[in-house]
């Protein structure tokens, strides 16, 4: 049976544009939320992790004229051209793109904005970054809502696994614009404040803004020293409601169930989980739930979006190259933002930075519409070259 591993990473964010500073930042429990008071944007203020426009801007010149691409599409080519170039792996037809977002290019639909109407399609962003890297095959766009960022790393797995692709690059991302927020005010979901997961004073979401890129493969070779083997994932859609997970988690409990079955491990064996926590009075409560359905309470568990706010589609991409750099560095990272528990079940909060001999991280994500996904991680032994 094929193995398949993640490799070579970049993270582009208020935190760094790359994987190394944003990770030395967590570990100085910096975080990259803010107080923007943009009334383009939304008419009052509101926390999030929005990218740095001049330094994205200055990063994105040696590749390419910044008038012809989106302001998401210059997120994603930074950080997609940092795997690429370190991976040196040329890319031929045993190479596959897999594209993953909530919104894509959604700002383009907005009043004043210079791109055609036609790039807020899926499949426009999809050929945009194609056709830029010069892949031999079409882009896959993975958007389904929230969870989409860590079911890409799923569905490269299983092209790798039947044969489809050697290697598939990932690119995740998502943008902080005036519809997003919008949204999520409507719902009465924003945070007045830095956001608080799994806190009982929590209060709602932060939105936030990054792009992320990593290499799935199947060559045990020239890995990077942080690199895990996809052990095992799983996807289940709890059908509850549009905005609002299963009551019981049962979506997500069969998620990490199934992702445990494939793996052939048993809970007892998670050392981390790298959990979605939005801070949102369901979700928090619904994963509680969970992981003491699965017998996970005791697991050491954070939510990252203390650090990013709720970065959509490209959360679980992120999230997921935080824990393998915490898996290699033994390093369990805090929970930035919590300090009561808010849950009605029990659940082990990191509240500090603690080392931890690692050797298994689980990741997970649910979205809007039902949507669940579980991957499970293991450390790698790199073989030399």
């Amino acid at each position: 049976m094929t193995d398949v591993y993640l490799s070579y990473n970049n993270i582009v964010s208020s935190l760094g544009f790359n994987s190394e500073t944003v990770i030395n930042n967590i570990h100085n429990e910096v975080s990259g939320l803010q107080l923007i008071d943009d009334k383009n944007l939304l008419p009052q203020p509101f926390w999030s992790s929005i990218i740095n426009t001049k330094a994205l801007t200055e990063r994105f010149k040696s590749l390419g004229d910044k008038s012809d691409f989106t302001r998401l599409e210059q997120m994603m080519i930074t950080s997609l051209n940092h795997v690429i170039q370190s991976s040196k792996i040329p890319l031929t037809k045993n190479v596959g793109l897999i594209i993953s977002t909530t919104k894509g290019n959604i700002d383009v639909l907005e009043k004043n904005n210079e791109f055609p109407k036609e790039r807020a399609y899926l499949s426009v962003l999809g050929k945009k970054i194609k056709d830029f890297f010069k892949f031999e095959n079409e882009a896959v766009v993975i958007s389904n809502a929230c969870v989409s960022g860590i079911l890409a790393i799923a569905v490269a797995k299983r092209y790798i696994k039947q044969g489809v692709y050697d290697h598939v690059f990932i690119v995740s991302g998502d943008l902080v614009t005036e519809f997003i927020l919008s949204g999520f005010n409507s719902f009465q979901a924003l945070s007045d404040a830095p956001c608080k997961p799994y806190c009982k004073n929590r209060s709602g979401i932060n939105i936030g803004e990054v792009a992320a890129s990593i290499l799935v493969t199947n060559n045990k070779t020239n890995l990077v020293k942080e690199a895990v083997a996809v052990l095992g994932e799983g996807s289940c859609n709890d059908a509850n409601h549009i905005s609002g997970p299963s009551r019981t988690g049962e979506g997500l409990f069969r998620s990490v169930t199934s992702a445990l079955k494939e793996a052939n491990i048993s809970s007892e064996s998670i050392d981390y989980i790298s959990a979605h926590g939005t801070a949102t009075s369901y979700n928090d409560e619904m994963e509680a739930i969970a992981f003491n359905r699965l017998g996970l309470q005791d697991v050491p568990i954070n939510s990252l979006k203390g650090y990013f706010g709720h970065t959509l589609g490209a959360s679980g991409l992120l999230e997921t190259i935080v824990g393998m750099h915490s898996l290699y560095n033994n390093t369990l990272y805090t929970s930035l933002g919590f300090d009561t528990l808010g849950v009605t079940q029990p659940i082990n909060i990191i509240t500090k930075i603690t080392p931890k001999k690692m050797n298994f991280f689980l990741k997970t994500a649910s979205g809007f519409g039902g949507s669940n996904t579980a991957v499970i991680f293991k450390k790698v032994k790199k073989d030399k070259n």
